[in-house]
């Protein structure tokens, strides 16, 4: 496949990228369990690097993710080949490493407060002197702070701290001010076979802005490997009710029907769901979580098949169509 451009930005990337949450470890959101589960930091490390060797070049991690362990592990993944791949980060939240634990601040001038020394942390952590993408992550930031916001974004791109800057929201209306900025270029936003964004999607078509899309395989829904009486282990954010309501449920409803066409020509179903993004819009980039070689080979094997043709396109649409 062709490689995709960040927007607005010019900044090339590989049509798929890896995301970085999963390999952060054990952690905490306010009271609820945020990770996924024990890891093994040397199979990640791997898995990174066969992500890379397999044509994958573009990194999606955060400061939450593990209170900074996953931003750690993709800059010791990635010495010495700075220039071989586009890392992104987010930030916004007060991230207490020694605890494992992430928190809201406590108003949300703070964000704008703080996104300067949040960036500096996360730049040491990576052991990189520029970070690509920055994005917000407060996916319902109050509208009001985002001028001031952008305002400091924009120095931290003038400072070469930052390259380019989006937002991790649903919110079209958000993301439209948002885009205000000279250099937005991506908005990150949820988007898979079973639940699509249509209004997004035309927001950074008319915007050119980059569509990074969380979720392409609805947190493992779309893999196939799991049923509707699959339990999840305490440390493993799928085991909350929100989870299995918001991503399992409606997808498993839906997976027998559209098995067939995801499975065409050989392809795997993980796939085959991220063929289907590729085909919703030439601005989508999915970033499937990964934490093992196996699911970097698997993910970087999709580029190989490309997209969905318009008559596969066709068929899933009419499927969705019937009931479930």
């Amino acid at each position: 496949m062709n490689k995709r451009t960040l927007g607005r930005s010019g900044i090339e990337v590989s049509p798929l990228g890896m995301g970085c949450w999963a390999i952060g470890g054990i952690w905490q959101f306010l009271d609820i369990q945020a990770g996924w589960g024990e890891t093994d930091d040397a199979e990640s490390l791997r898995a990174l690097q066969v992500a890379l060797d397999k044509g994958i070049t573009f990194f999606d991690t955060a400061a939450n993710y593990g209170t900074g362990h996953s931003e750690s592990l993709v800059g010791k993944a990635f010495v010495g080949k700075r220039d071989q791949v586009v890392i992104a980060t987010k930030f916004g939240f007060n991230v207490n490493a020694p605890a494992k634990h992430v928190a809201r601040y406590d108003r949300p001038e703070a964000v704008v407060k703080n996104v300067r020394a949040e960036c500096e942390a996360s730049l040491r952590r990576l052991n990189m002197e520029t970070i690509d993408l920055y994005q917000l992550h407060v996916w319902d930031y109050p509208v009001e702070f985002v001028p001031t916001l952008l305002d400091q974004l924009e120095a931290l791109v003038r400072d070469g701290k930052i390259r380019t800057y989006g937002w991790s929201t649903d919110s079209v209306e958000g993301a439209r001010l948002f885009a205000k900025g000279e250099h937005c270029v991506a908005i990150q936003h949820d988007l898979n076979v079973v639940k699509d964004a249509p209004d997004m999607l035309a927001l950074c078509q008319q915007l050119n802005l980059a569509s990074v899309n969380r979720s392409p395989l609805a947190r493992g829904a779309l893999s196939g490997k799991y049923t509707k009486d699959t339990t999840f282990g305490a440390t493993d954010v799928r085991q909350d009710q929100w989870s299995m309501e918001t991503f399992f449920v409606p997808t498993l409803a839906r997976l027998d029907a559209l098995r067939d066409v995801l499975t065409s020509n050989g392809r795997s179903l993980v796939q085959g769901a991220l063929a289907w993004i590729w085909a919703r819009s030439e601005k989508t980039v999915p970033i499937p979580g990964i934490r093992t070689v196996a699911q970097a080979e698997e993910n970087a094997g999709a580029m190989q098949f490309g997209p969905l043709t318009a008559d596969q396109m066709g068929q899933i649409d009419e499927l969705l169509r019937q009931p479930a």
